[in-house]
C-alpha cells in the first residue's frame, strides 16, 4: 500500500476534503503559492480514496468468488434488474 498521508483518517473524509477543495480551487480566487498547496493536497486525497476503492474492489472480489457476480436471490424482492419490487 502507499505510505499515506497519517492525516487522511478514512474515506468519507477524504472524499470530503476533496469536494472543499475542488470548490475553492474552482473559485479561482487564490494566489498561485495557495492553489498549488491545495492542488498537492488534492492529489493526495485522490491517491488515498483510489487505493480504498481498489483494496474494497479486491476485497469484492474474493467474496464473490474471482469476481464472478452471481444475481441476488429472488427471497430479497428485487426485480431483473436489481430494482426493489416492493
Amino acid at each position: 500500500m502507499i505510505d499515506m498521508d497519517p492525516t487522511i483518517k478514512d474515506f468519507e473524509s477524504a472524499i470530503a476534503e476533496l469536494e472543499t477543495i475542488v470548490k475553492t480551487l474552482e473559485e479561482g480566487d487564490l494566489a498561485l503559492e495557495k492553489s498549488l498547496a491545495l492542488f498537492e493536497r488534492g492529489v493526495q486525497l485522490s491517491r488515498f480514496c483510489h487505493s480504498r476503492l481498489e483494496e474494497a474492489e479486491r476485497r469484492v472480489d474474493i467474496l464473490t468468488e474471482r469476481g464472478e457476480v452471481k444475481p441476488a436471490p429472488v427471497a430479497l424482492g428485487l426485480d431483473d434488474e436489481g430494482d426493489r419490487t416492493r
